[in-house]
Parts: structure tokens; sequence; C-alpha cells
């Protein structure tokens, strides 16, 4: 211990500011006019309902939703001829096809999941060269092209990805390490997998429910004696409200597993004889504070989201009839607001799930962790995130190649309607059902591993002591990748 960590007057030092140890807590300063920036460790809250107004929005909307599937759900099943589309199929068959590429995309999530437990460390670089390989090939095509300007872009983009790799390299030997000890969490309580799965069969019920609410309600206002005018003018309030719904619903899915992976991560590193089992305690227990005194924080913060991204799909959606420079500067805007809310609740729901604090304090209370260590460079590496979006990319890439395959030779009696002529609409029915899908699978291993980071920061001396080769493995990896910093 005493050779990683570096003292100052027998204070640890983290990246120069002089901060709490991590085996001392809530100790005055001996100085009266300095301020106090040592942080004090999260505490387990009172059990009682946080933020249960959100909730009780969440339960609307889906109560309206499921009200709407009932009403419109007739009308998406009736076969119309759409105007200015080459569609010859009813909506029962692209239905059918979405449920099925839904079972696909769970049987390939999972074949990934094994893969990055076996091997993380080369899924990690081959995600680094993954995203290099992609802005090579933009600009090699933007050149073959004749296009000048996407060529030059690519070939910028590509260099600037070069200089990633190469600047973060050396981290990659930590985030591994994180990465390791996640996987090892999770491995110990494998039934965590199992509840994400829940999570991803509500997801293939709500977006079957949702599409039949879409397609129900397009087909009411624009369809009549069997004809479907493509080219009426969209109702845009329509439009934000499913769109809103649809991601409203899509973001508690995606979080709630986020939250319960916290809380059983959490008892693992401080509490391991409570959650070193298949199905162990810490599993039921956090599944159940996720789902009642915390799904109203969830619901918060998935709000906030939500009205972004369906407020961003409202503009996009305005942009294919009118392209103006201003709506381009609010997607924009929209996208960095986005990322910006979405890094927020990253980071905001593990202490959700660690200690049941309420979203706003949750997200104050872990920044602050982070601010007084000075590990602001530690969680803006993305070196997993890479990784687990490049597996969900790479799913979504094989669901959308077999839904093209359906639609191009479609089983006999399986999708009624489905020609040859709506490949690429099966390749996109493939594409976004296994993105989507695999993404909450992947989340497991990603919320696993912001636990880790938190709950490094945080309680060092514990998981020293309830895993100590886990923690001299990370240790030894922080110290390489921020010589001096601890």
């Amino acid at each position: 211990m005493s050779g990683i960590i570096k003292m100052v007057n027998k204070v640890p030092v983290v990246q120069g500011v002089a901060v709490a140890s991590p085996y001392e807590h809530n100790h005055a300063t001996s100085n009266p006019n300095q301020t106090d920036r040592r942080f004090e460790k999260g505490e387990k809250q009172p059990t009682r309902c946080r933020d249960p107004l959100f909730a009780l929005l969440f339960y609307a909307q889906l109560a309206a939703m499921i009200a709407c599937a009932v009403i419109y759900g007739p009308a998406a099943r009736e076969q119309y001829a759409f105007q200015g589309l080459n569609i010859s199929g009813d909506a029962t068959g692209y239905l059918k096809l979405a449920a099925v590429l839904g079972v696909i995309s769970l049987v390939l999530s999972g074949l990934m999941l094994s893969i990055l437990m076996c091997i993380p460390q080369f899924i990690i670089k081959v995600a680094l060269f993954f995203n290099l390989g992609i802005w090579i090939a933009y600009a090699v095509l933007g050149f073959m092209s004749g296009n000048f300007f996407l060529g030059v872009i690519g070939a910028l983009f590509a260099l600037m990805s070069m200089c990633y790799i190469w600047a973060v390299w050396s981290r990659i030997p930590f985030a591994t390490a994180n990465l390791v000890t996640g996987i090892t969490a999770v491995r110990s309580n494998c039934c965590i997998t199992g509840v994400a799965y829940f999570f991803s069969f509500l997801g293939i019920g709500w977006y079957y429910v949702w599409s039949l609410v879409f397609v129900g309600i397009f087909a009411t206002l624009y369809c009549s004696n069997g004809v479907c005018d493509t080219n009426a003018p969209m109702n845009w309030g329509y439009f934000f409200l499913l769109m809103l719904s649809f991601y409203f619903t899509t973001q508690v899915i995606q979080n709630s597993v986020h939250v319960t992976v916290a809380g059983t991560v959490g008892t693992w590193w401080y509490s391991p004889e409570d959650a070193n089992s298949c199905c162990s305690s810490a599993i039921v227990g956090s599944t159940i504070r996720t789902l009642t005194t915390s799904f109203g924080s969830v619901c918060f913060g998935s709000l906030i989201v939500a009205i972004i991204q369906a407020t961003r799909a409202l503009v996009n959606a305005m942009r294919s009839e009118d392209n103006s420079i201003l709506l381009c500067i609010a997607d924009c805007i929209l996208g960095c607001l986005e990322g910006l809310v979405e890094y927020f609740n990253t980071w905001a729901y593990v202490y959700v799930g660690l200690y049941g604090y309420p979203y706003l304090k949750a997200g104050k209370s872990v920044m602050e962790l982070f601010r007084n260590r000075g590990w602001d460079a530690v969680i803006a590496d993305n070196l997993v995130s890479n990784a687990l979006f490049m597996i969900s990319l790479v799913v979504g890439l094989v669901a959308g190649g077999i839904g093209f395959g359906f639609t191009k030779n479609p089983p006999a009696g399986w999708f009624p309607g489905l020609t040859s002529s709506d490949v690429w609409i099966g390749f996109a029915f493939g594409f976004i059902v296994g993105l989507v899908l695999c993404s909450i699978l992947m989340s497991v291993i990603g919320s696993a591993v912001n636990t880790v980071i938190v709950c490094f920061a945080e309680g060092p001396a514990e998981f020293q002591r309830n895993h100590p080769r886990l923690s001299e493995k990370m240790r030894a990896a922080w110290l390489q990748a921020y010589p001096g910093c601890i």
C-alpha cells in the first residue's frame, strides 16, 4: 500500500489535490479557514419511495399506450395499399418479422456476451481499431466517389482516431482491469443476466405494443377504403407523443437494468457473502428496490432523456421537409444535450442503485466524489463503452442481414405479404431490434464496470479486504495508466 499511495504530510494526494484517505472519513480540517473538500461516503437511505411523481407519469403513459393498442390495434392488422411506397404486405407480416428478429437478436447478444467475458482486452483493442477502420473506409469511399469534401472529413477523423488510440493505449490495462472486475462480479451473480433478459423480453413486448399503436394511428389518420396517402401532411403532435412514449419506456427499461446491476455489484463489493451465488439475495433485493422505492428516480432521469430524444426525432423528421440551417443547429444542440444528460445519468444511477438516493442527489453526490478525488480523467475514458457499442452494432448488423434474407426469400407462410421488394425494410427492422436489444444486455457489463469505478474511488479498502487479488490487479493497472496519480 505504501508503494502505491503517494503521501504528502501523511495525506493522500490525487492529481496534486489533498483528499481524505480511503480509510479515514468525516474528520474536520485543522484550518477552519480552509475549505474541506474531503468526501464522505454515501450512506444507505431510509426505505421510502423516491421521486414518486415520475413513476406515476410513467404508469400513466403506459396505460395510455395500452388503451391505444386496444383501440387502434385492429386497424394495424388490416391490409392497405400505400401510395408512393413500394410496400406490398400488410402490417401483420412486419410485426411477425420484428418478433422473430427480436428472438434471434437475444440469442446473438447472449453469444457475444460470452465472447466478451472470455477475451475482454482483445475486444477493447478491436473496438479502437474498428472505429479507425470506419473512418478510413469513409475517406476511401469519399475519394473514390469523387466527393473530395467527404474524403477529407473521413481522413481527418481517421487521423484523430489514430491520435486517440496512441493517447489511450497505455490505459487499456486499467480499462481491462475494470472490465474483468465487472465481469467477475456478474459471474458471481450470473442470474443478473437473467434479469437483463427479463427486461429484454419486456422490451420485445413494448416494441410490439408501440408498433401496433404507431401503425394503427397512421392507418386511421391517412388511410381510407384500404388506400393510404403517404403524401398527406404529418400530424407532428401525434408524432412527438408517440416518439416520447417510445423513448421514455425504452430508457426506463435500460436504466432499470443499470440500477439493478449497480445495487448487485455494490453488494458484491462491500458484502460479498450476500452476493456470491447464482441467484443471490443481492440480485433479488436490488431488483425489488429498482422496481419499487427507486423506480421514481429511474423514471425521472429517463423522462429527461426521452424528451430530448423525442424532440430531436421531431426536428429530424421536419428536416426531411425543410432542411433549414435553424433545424440543423437545433439538432446539433439537442444532440449535445442528449449526450450530457445521458453521461450524468450513467453515474447518477450508480448511486441510486448503491444507496437508494433520489435522482438529483445521486448525481450531485457521485460527481462530487470524482471531483474531490481528482478522477475527472478516469470517467472521461470510454474504452469499455466503445467495445460494448461495437458489439451491439455487430449484433444489429447481423440481425439486419438476417432480416434482409427473410424478406428476400421469406419462409412459406411465416410472414404474410412480404416480398423481395421489402428487403431493406427487413434489414432496417433487424438492425434496429438487434441494436436495441443487444444494448440492453450489454448494459449489464457496462453498468457493472461503472459501479466498479465508483466503488474503487469510494471504497478501495473494502475492495482490498474482500477481493485482494482483483484489488492488486486494479491498483497495479491504475498506477501504470496514471503514474503518480495515487
